[in-house]
C-alpha cells in the first residue's frame, strides 16, 4: 500500500530543511558543480533562504543571486546546498537554463565569470 502526506506534512519536512539551511549565524550557500562533482560557482543565498507552500520549497531568488567570480570552468550538472558551516544539507539537485531545480542563465561556465541563478525549487517527492 503505498504512503501518503498531506500537503501540511510536506510542507513541515520542506520548513525542516530551510530552518537547517538558515540555522546558522550565516546564510546557507548553493554549490553549482561539474559531473565529476567539481565546484564550479558558489553562491550565497538569502537568510531566509526560501518559502514552503503546497509541497514545494522555492527559494528566494528576487533579486535573481551571482556568483562574479566563478571557480572553475566546467558544465554545471548538478548542485548542492549547504548551511553556512558547509555542511551539504540537499544534494542531487538538477541544475539546466529550464524546468530544473535550479535554472541558470547558461551552464557552460569559465572560470571567473559571473553566475547567476533566476529561479528554485524543490517539490516534495510524490507519493509512494
Amino acid at each position: 500500500m503505498p504512503v501518503n502526506y498531506s500537503t501540511a506534512a510536506k510542507n513541515a519536512r520542506l520548513n525542516a530543511v530551510v530552518a537547517q539551511i538558515d540555522a546558522g549565524a550565516g546564510a546557507g550557500k548553493l554549490k553549482i558543480r561539474d559531473s565529476s562533482n567539481v565546484v564550479l560557482a558558489t553562491l550565497t543565498l538569502a537568510d531566509p533562504c526560501g518559502t514552503v507552500s503546497a509541497g514545494v520549497l522555492t527559494f528566494d531568488f528576487d533579486p535573481d543571486i551571482s556568483d562574479t567570480s566563478a571557480d572553475a570552468p566546467g558544465t554545471a550538472a548538478n548542485a548542492i546546498i549547504t548551511d553556512d558551516a558547509d555542511t551539504t544539507v540537499i544534494s542531487g539537485l538538477t541544475v539546466g537554463t529550464s524546468g530544473t531545480n535550479v535554472v541558470l542563465d547558461s551552464v557552460s561556465i569559465t572560470a571567473g565569470q559571473t553566475v547567476t541563478i533566476t529561479a528554485g525549487t524543490i517539490t516534495h517527492a510524490a507519493d509512494t
